[in-house]
């Protein structure tokens, strides 16, 4: 079952984190900051559930133009059985709801199991922009 992501879940998805190789938790993913994104981001996170255990979630965001999905994490002994898909077609199908037609999302270079599922699902690796951050908290690197 797919349903919904909130604030209820918070520590059961950062248990997820924990388990997900080459995911840091951040200041940002406290739960005040995640209780304002879902509050600013209705109906766009999602979670798996399977034996009342979630064991998948996408976070996903947008500016009013363009969507963000910002995490795609799915507990490793479930992965390659179309979860991950389900999960950002959910995210998708309700950006494009709200008129949202073209979705982003950021991955690691040097996260290959990331980066090939993407490019497997038909995404574009874009080679034409540069990424700029500006960080103003000491302990959130992203």
């Amino acid at each position: 079952m797919i349903r919904e992501m909130n604030i209820d879940d918070h520590s059961l998805i950062i248990e997820l984190f924990k388990l997900t190789p080459g995911v840091t938790i951040r200041d940002s993913d406290s739960i005040e900051n995640t209780k304002n994104y879902l509050k600013r981001n209705p109906h766009l996170n999602f979670v798996k559930i399977i034996d009342n255990k979630i064991v998948g979630c996408v976070m996903c965001g947008h500016d009013g133009r363009r969507g963000y999905l910002q995490y795609l994490l799915i507990l490793p002994k479930f992965r390659k059985h179309g979860i991950g898909e389900s999960l950002f077609k959910s995210c998708i199908d309700s950006l494009q709801k709200i008129g949202i037609l073209k979705t982003h999302i950021f991955v690691f270079k040097q996260n290959s199991l990331a980066n090939t599922f993407w490019k497997n699902k038909g995404w574009i690796l874009r080679d034409d922009l540069n990424m700029y951050s500006l960080n103003q908290s000491v302990n959130d690197n992203a």
